[in-house]
């Protein structure tokens, strides 16, 4: 039998330092990628308070190493 690689899974990154939020301009600290593909960029404060909306419209996510993001946890579930 002939060894097969796989491909990592696709991994979204986390917001970069210069990143802004697409609601306030504050610091990105949660990135969400939608089905179509396409990204949005929210600050603690707008992912924390928009998280039951978002998790409906999220296929993937990713968040700052510091920031624990409440729609982690509904994702989840």
């Amino acid at each position: 039998m002939t060894p097969t690689l796989t491909p990592p899974p696709e991994t979204v990154a986390p917001p970069a330092a210069d990143e802004r939020c697409d609601r306030c301009n504050a610091a990105g600290k949660l990135r969400i990628t939608l089905a179509g593909g396409s990204e949005l960029v929210f600050c603690g404060h707008h992912a924390n308070k928009y998280a039951e909306d978002l998790v409906k419209i999220t296929v993937k996510f990713a968040t700052d190493p510091e920031f624990s993001w409440r729609g982690a946890d509904l994702m989840a579930n």
